[in-house]
């Protein structure tokens, strides 16, 4: 039994998300992969990466020196030689100078450089969002994907702007401390290293628990955002309903469980801290006991302890600092792979070398199959031919495959066996902005934009001069109601028109597509939320506006396609009569049984 594209998709749904549900829960890819995309990000901006090395190069270089003058001016003291301690006093305020400069600097570049990645970052994903396949945004979370556009990119960004500076200078000024200790004291180096594999082996530990909790925190965030963007843009459903507290409920089970494995993740990010000192402290421990025991025994002076207590927290403060900001970087590492999941997403396949410049607008579809969902078929073998200019109409129970007929015309999905022809050229042929630049489409669900009635009037066709806008919203007969607005053409609207009403956002969306001039019309119940007497005007504006043009109508109210040159009755994927509207009467078939059901005073 063939089923339209909502049934098919019903068996796997959940409540809370749009299009398919139950989705597939996404395999994070690999961290290392992700990171290396990352790099790829850095490497365009390279000359502030490189001015940010060369700044942090020189605090490392400072931050190294600081504690071996402090010793010198230690030793100095000790030594009662004060001659040389104002010198020593002098290079220090200079090093801790250029220090404070640099670490400003390096706080800048992080900055500047984390705003830029994800700018780029921003745009392609973007820009491969308004390019994905029609298919893809029916069967994902819009909620979903918006998280991904906000919160994991802002994520990327915080991580880039705290966490990037200091893994650089991290490094640094592990080896240039590492070599420093080195050279005052091989052996009191070689002990105080020894914490190194403590550390090693805490944070491989935590830090494989912290990233499976992140990244489930991310998708739970992103199911989140998906409850909350459909109950807001169905709101009136919800409450014409009643439904605030199912709708309350599903939300708090989804922000239980974001609670659970935020409060996991946390625990574990916060416990890398306590742990880092913990370890750090132990190298105190040793410095203290071997230091004393060295300095008793004149391999080093007391000027070299001192040092070397810094060096050591020196030592440990990136691998703190790293700790400390581990979480966000598993956050960061888990919003880069939902982003490049979508990334990698392929793309709408919009090839063709066709332009339809000189289209006639003859409609041939030949054995056409098509399923949204494999196993479950939509449409059987339909075969149908539209002469040039006339004017088609599609009617038939819900669920028959009237508007999936105009989703495979329009190529948003592509058929499963057969072809589509216009004037004999494969549709697949035809570059999918040629054909939709001479198809416009007026759906059941009105899409307006929160900007001026001017705007969203001149969407189909940006280059249209006023007149021409005010010439199609006279034959949309809505050119004297956008008058009586505050500000006529440049009122603006609420999101999605919400502050018309429903009638008159059809209107404007009908205007619309009066301004695009097409070759091809298609209505998608164009008239169904107007009340009749603005319904009858409408008809009298499309009879000029469908002069030589093709058009298919689709279409519940048989009153709007009586003078339809054609009719085509379908059911169940399949055409079960075809005729006008007089032969389709007399053959008193199944289109005469809903004639009789709307005209002949039966119960609908």
């Amino acid at each position: 039994m063939a089923q339209t594209r909502e049934q098919s998709m019903s068996n796997y749904r959940v409540p809370g998300m749009r299009g398919p549900r139950n989705r597939q829960v996404e395999k994070p890819k690999e961290g290392r992969k992700t990171l290396r995309r990352l790099v790829g990000y850095f490497a365009k901006e390279r000359g502030i990466v490189l001015f940010l090395l060369a700044v942090v190069f020189v605090v490392v270089i400072a931050s190294v020196c600081a504690p071996r003058l402090q010793s010198d001016a230690i030793d100095s003291i000790a030594k009662r030689d004060f001659g040389s301690l104002p010198r020593i006093l002098l290079i220090m305020l200079a090093v801790y100078g250029v220090q404070s400069a640099g670490t400003f600097l390096q706080s800048r570049e992080s900055a500047i450089l984390s705003q830029r990645v994800v700018e780029r970052m921003r745009e392609d994903l973007f820009d491969c969002v308004v390019n994905l396949p029609v298919r893809y945004i029916d069967t994902h979370s819009h909620g979903d994907i918006m998280s991904r556009m906000t919160n994991d990119v802002e994520n990327i960004s915080n991580t880039v702007s705290q966490s990037l500076s200091s893994l650089f200078s991290g490094v640094l000024t592990v080896i240039g401390t590492v070599a420093m200790m080195l050279w005052l004291c091989p052996p009191l180096a070689l002990l105080s290293c020894t914490t190194v594999l403590l550390t090693i082996t805490a944070t491989k530990f935590l830090s494989g628990a912290m990233r499976a909790f992140y990244r489930r925190r991310q998708a739970l965030l992103g199911a989140l955002n998906g409850t909350v963007e459909e109950m807001v843009s169905g709101y009136r459903t919800v409450v014409a309903y009643g439904r605030q507290e199912a709708v309350v409920e599903e939300f708090d089970r989804t922000a239980d469980e974001l609670t659970r494995a935020g409060v996991f993740a946390e625990i574990l990010g916060g416990s890398m801290g306590p742990v880092m000192n913990v370890i750090n402290n132990i190298g105190f421990v040793i410095i203290a006991a071997f230091g004393g025991y060295f300095a008793v025994t004149g391999a080093i002076s007391i000027g070299i302890i001192s040092a070397f207590i810094v060096y050591a927290k020196q030592f440990g403060r990136p691998i703190d600092e790293i700790a400390q900001i581990y979480g966000q970087i598993q956050t960061a590492v888990a919003g880069a792979e939902r982003v490049f999941a979508i990334m990698d997403e392929p793309r709408e396949d919009k090839s063709g070398q066709e332009d339809m410049e000189r289209a006639k607008g003859v409609i041939t579809f030949r054995d056409v199959n098509f399923s949204y969902v494999p196993g479950q078929q939509v449409l059987h073998d339909f075969h149908l031919e539209v002469r040039a200019g006339h004017k088609i109409a599609l009617v038939g129970a819900t669920g028959s495959g009237k508007t999936t007929v105009v989703n495979l015309l329009m190529r948003f999905y592509d058929v499963d066996s057969g072809e589509i022809l216009i004037d004999g050229v494969n549709i697949r042929d035809i570059g999918c902005n040629a054909l939709r630049k001479n198809t416009a489409i007026v759906l059941q669900d009105t899409v307006l934009f929160a900007d001026t009635v001017r705007n969203n009037l001149k969407y189909s066709a940006k280059d249209a001069t006023d007149a021409q806008m005010e010439e199609a919203a006279r034959m949309s007969n809505c050119h004297d109601m956008i008058l009586r607005l505050k500000d006529g053409y440049d009122t603006v609207l609420a999101g999605e028109g919400y502050n018309l009403s429903q009638g008159q956002r059809q209107l404007l969306a009908i205007a619309r597509a009066f301004l695009a001039q097409p070759k091809i019309l298609i209505l998608d119940e164009a008239t169904s939320s107007v009340d009749t007497r603005t319904e009858k005007r409408i008809q009298d504006a499309m009879v000029k506006l469908m002069e030589h043009r093709t058009s298919l109508i689709i279409a519940h109210r048989l009153s709007t396609i009586r003078d339809a040159d054609y009719i085509v009755v379908m059911d169940r994927g399949r055409i079960i009569e075809a005729g006008n509207h007089e032969e389709l009467l007399e053959a008193q078939g199944k289109y005469y049984e809903l004639y009789m059901t709307q005209f002949a005073g039966n119960a609908t």
